[in-house]
Parts: C-alpha cells; structure tokens; sequence
C-alpha cells in the first residue's frame, strides 16, 4: 500500500543506528570489512521494528531493499519475484535519492545521471518495470 511504502521510505534505513559513525561518515570507499558491517543495517532495522506490533508490517521491506533482482543483493540473495513489489520501488527510490544527494565520499549526481544509472542496472539491480514507471513520474 501506499501508507506502507511511505512509512517504510522513513524507516528503512533506521538499522544504521547499529553502525559505527566513523564508517558511515567515511569520507572514502569502506573496505571489504566496512562495508560488511554496513551491510548489516537491513538486519539490524528488521530486529528494531519487529516487537513494536504496529511497525512489523515494514519488517520486510526494511530487510529487502537492498535485494537485487539478479539475487546478488543482501541480506537474504533473494531474486525477482521473491522480492515484494514494495521492496522494489523501494529499492530503486532509495538508490535515486542516494545517488543525488551529498554523500561525505562523493558529490550529488545529476538527476540525468541518476536516471541512467538506474536504466543501466534495471533487470541486474533493480526492477525493468519499476525503473520504467519511476523514470516516467519523476
């Protein structure tokens, strides 16, 4: 549902508060170790919501929206339709919001950019269809 993915679009990163602020303020690439720490964060933001009853149905889309389509995603390695619809948009809303903001290791993007790193990854990363539809309403 719409609320859904809107609370989730809030919440789904809420497993960061379990990392290290000297990781994800780094100014340069995490090493191999880092970024397995940062990794961790989908887990860790499923954990927080899961005893509060009227957040668990977020659960899943704070665990899977870094799953890829191709199942080279994490936590899980899910692939195509194992991955909710919802976790999908998600996925490729918080990719386009990542790559066009201010990062501490790298400067904004492009909305142009973005768009076609988005295409670039669709049906690897990300959903074809999803990416089709965001790029049309953006």
């Amino acid at each position: 549902s719409k609320e859904l993915l809107s609370d989730a679009s809030v919440l789904h990163d809420v497993g960061k508060i379990g990392i290290s602020d000297d990781i994800l303020r780094k100014g340069e690439k995490l090493t191999p170790a880092e970024f397995s720490i940062v990794r961790e964060h989908a887990k860790i933001g499923e954990n927080i919501l899961k005893p509060i009853a009227s957040l668990r149905p977020l659960c899943d889309l704070v665990r899977h929206h870094h799953e890829w389509v191709d199942g080279k995603g994490y936590p899980d390695g899910l692939k195509g339709d194992e991955i909710s619809l919802l976790s999908k948009i998600l996925a490729v809303v918080d990719a386009y919001d990542a790559m066009t903001s201010d990062r501490p290791y790298r400067k904004a993007m492009s909305r142009e950019l973005a768009e076609e790193e988005l295409k670039k990854f669709a049906g690897s990363h990300f959903d074809q269809e999803v990416v089709d539809k965001f790029i049309k309403i953006i």
